[in-house]
């Protein structure tokens, strides 16, 4: 072997390992050993207005919409948020809204760059305040920082809500500096879903999930909950739902306890006011409520009359009989 021959198989091989080793310490530095730390608590964002557009189609298609909404203003943080488990629904019919936040908390948007967005097509919705989500978060260093997230965030994220069995739904993604923080709201899912998801007629899941999966998807939407989806999509009027000053437990209580055996009362009325009755009052009522329970029992029902004056004419008999 040539001198000259030697020389270029050495620079071949520093070249390689020198390539080797910038890509090693390339995904390195773009999260693959970060440690993700998942938790249940308050989440990175408060109430937001969010400036989006809503795709219908496979999750991987996604970066468009992104490069559109920061290219309107790309001091903003990003948003997406993903309504599907693309494991569980086809490609095509997976739904996201990508957009930009335009506010955070107390803060108000600004009313010129909500206009910019409106005359680039983008639509605006606020997502309500929770004090509690499932989040964590992720470096976001590099392009590849989004495809190691989604590689190590999701599974860990779906194994965390379904051991715990939380109602989960849906999962945002947002974009703030050099940060991708994942949270998957606890409370008020169906304010999270912007209307062209709540328009969108509910789709049957497929008929090889098991029953498990049904119940507890990646969402962490139990289907025999009251976070189903069929709750989730279409929220209610309500938001912060209370009892009115004169509709406290107590008075209720009495309410139906003095008027259970009203005639102006129907027998429905009755039974409910029974049921809220057997639900509030204490164990001590509960003990009171077994004894009258058990009191027609034990009480002897009423003599017939024409028994009592045939004993009485039979011992008015014995007694002449003896005189």
């Amino acid at each position: 072997m040539s001198d000259l021959t030697l020389l270029i198989v050495s620079l071949a091989g520093i070249f390689l390992t020198a390539l080797l080793l910038t890509v090693s310490v390339f995904v390195l530095y773009s999260g693959l050993l970060t440690d993700v730390r998942i938790r249940t608590g308050s989440p990175p964002v408060r109430g937001i207005t969010v400036a989006y557009k809503y795709k219908q189609g496979p999750y991987k298609e996604c970066g468009t919409l992104f490069a559109e909404s920061r290219s309107v203003a790309p001091q903003l943080p990003t948003v997406g948020i993903f309504y599907d488990d693309p494991k569980k629904v086809p490609g095509q019919l997976c739904r996201c809204a990508v957009g930009s936040i335009l506010s955070d908390g107390d803060e108000r948007p600004s009313a010129e760059l909500q206009e910019h967005y409106e005359d680039s097509g983008f639509q605006i919705f606020t997502f309500p305040e929770v004090t509690h989500a499932v989040s964590t978060s992720f470096p976001h260093r590099t392009r590849l920082s989004i495809l190691l997230g989604v590689q190590r965030v999701y599974p860990q994220l779906a194994n965390y809500i379904k051991e715990r069995k939380l109602c989960a739904h849906p999962f945002l993604e947002i974009y703030r500096g050099q940060l991708i923080h994942y949270m998957s709201p606890l409370a008020r899912q169906g304010d999270f879903y912007v209307p062209e998801v709540r328009e969108a007629p509910r789709r049957p899941q497929k008929e090889e999930e098991s029953e498990e999966d049904r119940r507890t998807d990646i969402t962490g939407a139990d289907s025999h909950s009251e976070c189903s989806s069929i709750s989730y999509l279409l929220p209610s009027d309500s938001r912060h739902p209370s009892l009115a000053p004169s509709d406290t437990p107590s008075t209720l209580y009495r309410k139906s306890w003095r008027d259970r055996d009203s005639p102006e009362l129907s027998g429905s009325d009755q039974d409910s006011g029974r049921s809220y009755r057997s639900s509030t009052e204490s164990s001590f009522e509960e003990l009171d409520l077994e004894t009258d329970r058990t009191a027609p029992e034990t009480d002897q029902t009423p003599d017939d009359p024409t028994e009592d004056k045939i004993t009485h004419q039979e011992q008015v008999k014995v007694v002449e009989g003896e005189e």
